[in-house]
């Protein structure tokens, strides 16, 4: 049964301090076969360019408002600091990095066989027969090109977004919602980033496989050996917000990431844009300029080596696929200015690369046998 969740809230209709009292139901995500990541903890010295200036890591941390970094290398914590009164139990709002969890959890459906990227999504769920979704696959879906009528603004108390989010605080109905949102552009050819569409992408996902979002998740959590219960925010009936609300230590968001880093056909397809207009750059410059949209995942490059899991206001997980270097950051950074959290964004971005710099090993080391 789903409880009161300490850690997360949101402020009017948007993701605050993970410390701040609690604003939504909650389900719990047991970590029920722990297995500590090792730890050889090393100083990490970088100098990251931007914003028209140098940072070291202690000002570049402190301008983008981090509040956790974790450095993982070779599936070994070299690096960890959190902001005062936070350490390495402290679990943190993902925020959207909740979508790329909800990746992983649809590539295991469609590895099984209960699902296909091909799918029809009112073949799964015909209660969006009469709705913008009706036409679209699970593959647009992924991508957030399902062309439906939508605005992902939170700025607009109004808004079909706001109006979603706000069903995890007041016990509404967010599928019912789901409903009232209409068609737009034709499928697969115009990208609009979409929490909509990662809502019926579980949707489709739970109705593939009988299984609720914090099942699934409370499986891959075991599979990857997580040390602490994590936790995912439920409306009135239940049904997880899958696209925003995965709560997690520092540490097992890295383990997500470590697990981006595998060689399978799906973490490839997940780490590379699927369509020329989502290459990194070509998506519209008030999201980045830096990134690109993959499965759920925002690719760094069009070869899929370097791909990060991006959350509101500065939580990121960004992994090199060729080395297996993750870098946890997160953050809390204000919200309502536009241009300030672009810079933030930007600036994270480009210490992100850094810190992957840092923790590629020289290529002969990498290749040695």
């Amino acid at each position: 049964m789903p409880t009161r969740a300490p850690e997360s809230r949101l402020s009017g209709l948007v993701f605050t301090d993970p410390q701040a009292d609690p604003a939504w139901e909650r389900s719990v995500v047991p970590a029920r076969a722990a297995a500590e990541l090792p730890t050889s903890l090393r100083s990490v010295d970088v100098q990251v360019a931007g914003a028209g200036t140098t940072w070291d890591l202690e000002a570049w941390r402190a301008e983008t408002h981090t509040l956790a970094l974790v450095l993982v290398q070779d599936g070994t914590v070299v690096h960890e600091w959190y902001a005062d009164g936070l350490d390495a139990s402290t679990t943190f709002l993902g925020a959207s990095m909740s979508k790329s969890a909800l990746a992983h959890l649809v590539g295991r459906a469609v590895r099984s066989g209960a699902l296909d990227v091909d799918d029809e999504v009112t073949a799964h769920v015909p209660e969006l027969a009469g709705s913008g979704y009706a036409g679209v696959r699970v593959r647009d879906l992924l991508t957030m090109t399902s062309g439906v009528d939508w605005v992902e603004d939170h700025r607009d108390p109004e808004s079909l977004a706001s109006r979603l989010l706000g069903s995890f605080l007041d016990g509404g109905d967010s599928r019912g919602l789901l409903s009232l949102v209409g068609a737009g552009t034709a499928p697969g050819t115009h990208y609009a980033y979409c929490t909509a569409d990662s809502q019926v992408l579980d949707w489709v996902r739970e109705r593939a496989t009988g299984r609720a979002f914090a099942d699934e998740l409370t499986t891959l959590w075991a599979e990857l050996g997580c040390t602490s219960d994590a936790y995912v925010g439920v409306d009135g009936a239940g049904v997880a917000l899958a696209g925003g609300a995965v709560t997690a230590t520092a540490r097992d968001w890295a383990r997500l990431g470590m697990l981006a880093a595998e060689r399978s056909e799906w973490a490839d397809a997940a780490a590379r844009p699927a369509h020329p207009f989502l290459a990194p750059g070509r998506l519209p410059s008030s999201l980045t300029a830096h990134a690109g949209f993959g499965y759920h995942w925002w690719p760094l490059d069009t070869a899929g080596r370097r791909v990060v899991a991006d959350g509101s206001r500065g939580q990121f997980t960004a992994v090199d696929r060729e080395t297996g270097a993750v870098v946890v950051k997160t953050s809390l950074w204000p919200y309502d200015d536009a241009w300030a959290d672009r810079h933030f964004r930007d600036l994270s971005y480009l210490g992100l690369h850094t810190l992957l710099d840092a923790l590629d090993p020289p290529h002969e080391e990498r290749h040695r046998p």
